[in-house]
């Protein structure tokens, strides 16, 4: 709302698929079986939309067999409309998908300046962000390039649209991968609660976002208890309400303070409890107020901070020569990971990629042209910053 008072287009998109932005916004959204809802708009400049990944499903689908119905006999033993849409919902990563592809679809039009996405709780956020990397991952190995382009050029035309259709899948998963690890396009923000066990929460989402090189703007701390004039000491005795209430903001400010220390360079707004629940138009427009105001004071303060402590988190490595020369050279590898737990630190080699994996996340890294003809020597963590170093292998450098 602060974008659409700013002048503004704004698109909001939900991915959860309890589909609770209707709700959120006392707005109804048509949900005609089959179809995939539109785009509605509530405000001027502001539009809505839930994203219905298993209409999007059906949909995509019924095109893919449409495609391939190229009326040859030759069918290789496959009959793809003899599946249902809904039996491919058990596979990973396929709704996610198209979700994805639909946002970055969204993004692509002129008809937004701002889109802001709506995502499910960080487990299913990080799953939904996955998606794109696993599956080209995936199929990079199953069908590799060189051999769906054989595929395309062949003599056999069912087989040649198949690796067609495949080759703009994943162009469009592509897009998808690099729109979320573009900083100066995407960004996230993290919800949480001012909640002991959240502190831990966040600093591994915080840690998952930076493995998987997405931009964390922000965590927003949602139902801060405000402040009120001190009571009196007659106040406190006869109200046990006053001291819970006290003592209830106390531990909210200390898990506040917890946050902004563990989370250096990442900005923590606090949303203040409305009273009320924040349900409709009116009601989100107040709090969106209060929040662009909390937020620009946020960033005012931001200004007079040394720039030294305050850290990018780009997730693309860099890639350096720390000494030597030839066969004794030593090349360090560089990438933001402020690792929770360094026990779940894990790094793997497969052929071109390096595998990264901490607080439950794994990345695949493809590593610079100089490091694939390296090995690994070694390994560590340094303030927030993950270092792998590699030495020259006698058998792959060139003489």
């Amino acid at each position: 709302m602060a974008y659409a008072r700013a002048g503004q287009r704004v698109l909001v998109a939900s991915l959860d698929q309890a589909h609770s932005l209707g709700d959120a916004l006392g707005f109804r959204f048509p949900h005609d079986p089959g179809t995939v809802p539109g785009v509605a708009s509530v405000l001027p400049g502001l539009d809505v939309i839930e994203v219905d990944s298993l209409a999007l499903l059906e949909d995509r689908f019924r095109d893919v067999v449409r495609v391939l119905a190229t009326g040859t006999d030759h069918n290789h033993g496959i009959d793809l409309a003899a599946l249902d849409p809904a039996e491919l919902t058990g596979l990973p990563g396929v709704q996610e998908l198209l979700m994805l592809v639909e946002i970055t679809q969204f993004a692509a039009e002129d008809d937004w300046d701002v889109i802001v996405v709506d995502c499910p709780p960080s487990a299913d956020m990080l799953r939904i962000i996955t998606a794109p990397e696993t599956l080209l991952g995936y199929v990079e190995r199953m069908w590799p390039p060189h051999a769906r382009a054989m595929s395309m050029v062949g003599t056999d035309l069912r087989r040649a649209v198949l690796a067609t259709t495949v080759e703009r899948i994943l162009e469009a998963v592509t897009e998808v991968r690099d729109l979320l690890a573009d900083h100066g396009r995407t960004g996230a923000r993290l919800i949480t609660g001012a909640e002991q066990v959240a502190i831990a929460e966040s600093e591994r989402v915080r840690s998952a976002a930076a493995l998987l090189g997405l931009r964390l703007d922000a965590v927003v701390v949602n139902k801060v208890l405000p402040a009120v004039p001190p009571p009196t000491a007659l106040e406190v005795a006869s109200h046990p309400a006053v001291q819970w209430y006290l003592n209830r903001r106390a531990e909210q400010l200390d898990v506040v303070n917890r946050l902004q220390r563990g989370m250096n360079g990442t900005r923590v707004l606090i949303a203040q409890h409305t009273g009320p629940e924040p349900v409709g138009l009116t009601s989100l427009s107040a709090l969106s107020y209060a929040m662009d105001s909390g937020e620009r004071l946020n960033a005012d303060s931001k200004l007079s901070d040394n720039p030294a402590e305050v850290r990018t988190s780009s997730g693309e490595p860099v890639v350096r020569l720390e000494s030597g020369t030839g066969l004794h050279s030593v090349y360090a590898l560089r990438m933001h990971l402020p690792v929770v737990d360094p026990a779940t630190l894990r790094l793997g080699r497969v052929e071109d990629d390096l595998i990264v994996g901490a607080d439950g996340v794994r990345r695949r890294v493809r590593l610079a042209p100089v490091l694939r003809r390296c090995t690994v020597d070694g390994a560590e963590l340094d303030n927030g910053y993950l270092i792998v170093r590699f030495h020259p292998d006698p058998e792959a450098w060139p003489v």
